[in-house]
């Protein structure tokens, strides 16, 4: 598998993995996370543009795509019932989306991300998303609390660290 930056010419292709995963999660007990428009077309497009979405693939096929970047997450900033791992410099995922074709692309994007900043990533999702939760956890995440998005919609947060 590889890992590349999104480019503008990648949208129809990145469009369609979101609308798969958005399938995937009404169809698997999380209807309302994502619903049936996140995350909008003008969001994924700023994405792009930033620098900061991201393509996985093999042999030419898109096996995911998620967003990726070393900054302050603005809705980290406060952790309910628990606390963070630490407060060093953290990379933050998020809009990670996979159609299931390849077992464990999901877990390659992101170890990807986790060795990207150095080993402190910061990723939250949403109570409903089991198989992500399962994945995080799988591969060393602790869940650390709650946040809340900027809409005070509750999000599980997880931490990685060296």
């Amino acid at each position: 598998m590889n890992i590349r930056k999104t480019t503008m010419e990648d949208l129809p292709v990145v469009l369609e993995l979101y609308a798969r995963a958005r399938q995937f999660m009404q169809e698997n007990g999380n209807p309302s996370q994502w619903g049936h428009t996140h995350p909008p077309k003008e969001q994924v497009m700023d994405d792009i543009r930033r620098g900061c979405s991201y393509l996985c693939e093999e042999d030419g096929q898109a096996l995911g795509t998620f967003y990726y970047a070393e900054e302050t997450e603005p809705d980290y900033a406060r952790i309910y019932d628990g606390a963070w791992l630490n407060e060093k410099p953290y990379g933050v995922m998020h809009r990670v989306a996979s159609p299931g074709i390849k077992k464990g692309a999901g877990t390659f994007c992101v170890l990807w991300c986790f060795h990207k900043c150095g080993g402190n990533l910061r990723i939250d999702t949403h109570h409903d998303n089991i198989p992500m939760q399962k994945m995080l956890e799988k591969n060393g995440f602790c869940r650390c609390g709650m946040i809340r998005l900027q809409d005070g919609s509750p999000r599980l947060a997880y931490q990685k660290s060296e």
